[in-house]
């Protein structure tokens, strides 16, 4: 993958301001024509640098959403495939490395506390998953 330029990383700022943003608008902000604009959006998609392009909710909107912080420690060298099948859940909004105890962090989103119960038993079934720690986030501040 190319190192991204001052033009990416502006037009990457304004997409995160605004991912539906039209290229004209893009160019507009960026004050350069909208071939080139698209030139870069084709690049960083085709070099999934912009890997997809999503909505956030306001406040309120998924208030029956359960929502949790999963902390994982790995055993052996099996990282690699595990964080494979953790970013492939869709249940898996977020997956970080972390230091101290932990390996991993993956922010958690499901329908219910079932659907949560699920998900995290699929993630302590994983290969190379040693150990799980959860804590459902009640509301946000």
């Amino acid at each position: 993958m190319r190192a991204l330029d001052d033009l990416d990383r502006r037009l990457i700022f304004e997409l995160r301001g605004d991912g539906r943003a039209t290229v004209s608008a893009l160019a507009a902000a960026l004050q350069v024509s909208r071939g080139t604009v698209q030139a870069r959006l084709e690049r960083l998609l085709r070099d999934r640098v912009i890997r997809r392009f999503t909505i956030e909710v306001g406040p309120g909107a998924e208030e029956d959403i359960v929502r949790a912080i999963t902390s994982i420690q790995l055993s052996g060298s099996n990282a690699r495939p595990v964080t494979r099948r953790l970013t492939s859940m869709s249940q898996v909004r977020a997956l970080h490395t972390t230091n101290g105890n932990w390996d991993l962090v993956a922010e958690i989103s499901a329908t219910s506390l079932v659907a949560l119960d699920a998900t995290l038993s699929e993630i302590r079934s994983l290969a190379g998953v040693a150990n799980t720690e959860t804590s459902i986030l009640l509301t946000s501040l």
